[in-house]
C-alpha cells in the first residue's frame, strides 16, 4: 500500500511535489514572458521616445569636410569593432519645447524657442579626451541662408545674435551656423529640453557642485549662498539658466556655471554605476531619451548605446571646458563678436 501511494497517489508526497513542480514551472515561465514582454516594451519605449532630424540631407554637401570618415557599422553591431575616430556633437539646450513639464520649468510656445545653450564637444581620435566649447548665445554673427522643412530657406541676416538660428530654422539652422563660423564639420546634433536634463539629473540622483558667490537670482528663481550644494534637476536647472546676479549678468557668467554642470554631470555619470541598478538605469535612459532631438545618425538605442561605449575611456578629468574667445560688439554693449584670431584658432584645433 505505502510502495503504491509513493508511485501513484496524487495526494501522496510524489504527487503533491509534482503538482509544486508543475506550478513553479508555470509561475517562472510566466515571470520569464512577462519580464521579456517588459524589456521589449521598455526598448521599443525608449527607441520610440526619441525624435530625430535628418540634418545630413537638409544641408546638402555644402558643408565642412568630415575630419575623420569611420566604416560604417555592418549588418551585427554587436560584432563591429566601436569607432575610435575623433567626433565634433554640437549640444543644444532649447530654452523651450511646448508642454506641460517645459512650462512649469520655465519653458514657452516650441514655435519661439532659442538655443539657450550651444556647446561643441569635440572629442579626439581615440575618444579619451574631449573639449567642450561653449558658444555665446548673445554672440552676433552671419546667420547664412538655412533650408526650411517646410520648403524653401530662411534669408542671411547679418549682425543676428547666434542662438536666433535655432529659433527660425531648428538644429538644422544651428548645425549650419555653427559650421559657418567655426569651418568645423559637426557630424552630430544631440538637443536636450528643459524637462528632459532636469529628470536626468534627478535620474542620477542629483548632482554636487560649489559656488563661488551666492547666487540670487529672481529671474531663474534660484537663490544660493557661495559653497557646496547637492542639486536636484529643478535647481540643477535653474543653476544652468542663471545669468543675473552672477558676474556682470550677462550671458558670459551662466556660462561658467553650465560648465561646472557639466564637469559635475560626467563625474556623477562615472560615479553611478546604472549597470548594477536597472531600475536607475531605465529611469536615466527615459529621462535622456524623452527629452531628446537628435540627427538620424543617432535616432535609435543602438547607435546611441554605441557612441556611449565607444566613450568608455573619456573620464570627467579629461574634459576640457572652453569658452569660444569673444570681445563686445562695437555696435552694441549688450552683444558679442568672436575674438580674431584667437577663435579661429581654436576652431582650426578641433577640425
Amino acid at each position: 500500500m505505502g510502495q503504491h501511494g509513493e508511485q501513484g497517489d496524487a495526494g501522496g508526497p510524489v504527487g503533491r511535489r509534482s503538482r509544486a513542480l508543475k506550478i513553479v514551472g508555470l509561475t517562472l515561465t510566466g515571470t520569464l514572458v512577462l519580464g521579456a514582454t517588459a524589456v521589449g516594451w521598455a526598448y521599443w519605449h525608449l527607441n520610440h521616445n526619441i525624435t530625430s532630424v535628418d540634418i545630413n540631407s537638409a544641408l546638402g554637401d555644402d558643408r565642412p569636410a568630415r575630419a575623420v570618415v569611420n566604416p560604417s557599422p555592418s549588418a551585427s553591431a554587436a560584432a563591429a569593432p566601436l569607432p575610435t575616430g575623433s567626433l565634433n556633437i554640437l549640444v543644444l539646450g532649447s530654452d523651450s519645447r511646448s508642454g506641460k513639464a517645459n512650462g512649469e520649468l520655465g519653458g514657452g510656445d516650441s514655435s519661439g524657442a532659442r538655443s539657450d545653450t550651444a556647446m561643441v564637444v569635440h572629442i579626439d581620435a581615440g575618444r579619451t579626451r574631449a573639449t567642450v566649447v561653449s558658444i555665446p548665445r548673445d554672440t552676433l554673427v552671419t546667420r547664412p541662408s538655412c533650408p526650411l522643412a517646410s520648403g524653401g530657406s530662411t534669408a542671411v541676416a547679418h549682425s543676428a545674435m547666434f542662438n536666433t538660428a535655432y529659433e527660425v530654422g531648428g538644429p538644422v539652422c544651428a548645425v549650419k551656423t555653427v559650421e559657418s563660423i567655426t569651418n568645423v564639420r559637426m557630424d552630430h546634433c544631440i538637443e536636450i529640453d528643459f524637462s528632459g536634463f532636469a529628470r536626468l539629473v534627478d535620474a542620477l540622483g542629483g548632482v554636487d557642485v560649489t559656488t563661488a558667490q551666492d547666487i540670487d537670482d529672481d529671474m531663474s528663481h534660484l537663490h544660493l549662498k557661495a559653497g557646496a550644494h547637492h542639486l536636484d534637476g529643478k535647481r540643477a536647472l535653474a543653476l544652468a539658466r542663471t545669468r543675473h546676479g552672477i558676474g556682470d549678468g550677462s550671458d558670459l557668467g551662466r556660462i561658467g556655471l553650465q560648465q561646472q554642470l557639466v564637469k559635475a554631470l560626467s563625474a556623477r555619470l562615472a560615479a553611478t554605476n546604472l549597470l548594477t541598478d536597472p531600475a536607475r538605469l531605465y529611469r536615466a535612459a527615459d529621462a535622456v531619451t524623452a527629452g531628446l532631438t537628435t540627427d538620424t545618425g543617432l535616432d535609435s538605442l543602438p547607435e546611441l548605446t554605441r557612441l556611449g561605449q565607444s566613450l568608455k575611456g573619456l573620464t570627467a578629468d579629461r574634459v576640457k571646458t572652453v569658452m569660444m574667445p569673444v570681445v563686445t560688439a562695437p555696435s552694441d554693449p549688450n552683444r558679442v563678436i568672436a575674438k580674431e584670431p584667437a577663435a579661429s584658432e581654436l576652431w582650426a584645433s578641433l577640425r
